[in-house]
């Protein structure tokens, strides 16, 4: 999935993006009243990339945000549907192979952070897939 693609999703479903700089760790927000997202504007392409996906993901389940249980349900399923969004088993695949399970040089051959590599990993094995 590459920027267009997200760009193009983000006005099918309505949302505006802004980048400026947030606090902390923060690489992005979504405020599902304001159907608003905040990108760092310090981010790197692909972790921008990634964390569009991810807010986009919020934005399409109206997601309230992370601060109650029902949040953390909602963070772990943007989690998995980012992975499987910007990552494809073709892909994972050769990835896999061509660097004998590196995870930095895979998340950097795959265009992904490596968080969004590491929940695809999880997905596989909680699919009952191995991963070494």
């Amino acid at each position: 999935m590459n920027d267009r693609i997200l760009t193009s999703w983000s006005e099918t479903l309505g949302v505006r993006i802004e980048e400026r700089r947030l606090s902390g760790d923060r690489c992005g927000i979504y405020y599902d009243p304001l159907r608003l997202i905040i990108l760092d504007e310090r981010l790197a392409g692909f972790q921008r990339r990634c964390t569009l996906c991810h807010e986009l993901i919020h934005a399409r389940h109206h997601d309230p945000g992370c601060g109650s249980q029902y949040g953390i349900k909602c963070e772990r399923r943007c989690r998995r549907e980012t992975a499987l969004a910007l990552i494809s088993p073709v892909d994972y695949g050769m990835a896999e192979t061509v660097y004998e399970g590196n995870m930095w040089m895979m998340a950097v051959e795959l265009g992904v952070t490596i968080q969004v590599l590491n929940d695809y990993r999880q997905l596989l094995y909680d699919s009952g897939v191995c991963v070494q």
